[in-house]
């Protein structure tokens, strides 16, 4: 396997649910849908075959499902680290949840066979 090759960032939000699952699943899908990466083909090997190591930064990380995440990824080995990070912003009325935002780091990776 190779060292990482790729690191993609994205940033999402939940602005009125209060959900960081749906912020953070917002955050993957700003990094994955802003690029096109062909790292696979150029590297001759199956897009199966991409290790994607996910970076999840809000501010409640116990509230991320992580099993809903790897669902947003079409292909590749997912894993996740979910940790403390993003903001939630109070409401300016001072009732209700907090807009939420969530930023995601993928680093991504080929698995190459050795020749």
């Amino acid at each position: 396997m190779s060292g990482p090759m790729i690191v993609e960032f994205g940033l999402g939000t939940s602005l009125r649910r209060g959900s960081y699952t749906e912020a953070a699943a917002r955050a993957v899908r700003a990094a994955l849908w802003r690029n096109s990466i062909n790292l696979a083909e150029y590297m001759g090997v199956g897009k199966e075959d991409m290790v994607i190591d996910v970076h999840i930064g809000c501010a409640r990380p116990d509230r991320v499902d992580t099993s809903v995440l790897a669902e947003v990824f079409p292909y590749g080995k997912t894993s996740f680290t979910v940790s403390e990070g993003g903001l939630d912003v109070a409401r300016p009325e001072g009732t209700g949840n907090p807009t939420v935002m969530a930023q995601a780091a993928l680093i991504v990776s080929v698995e190459v066979p050795h020749a």
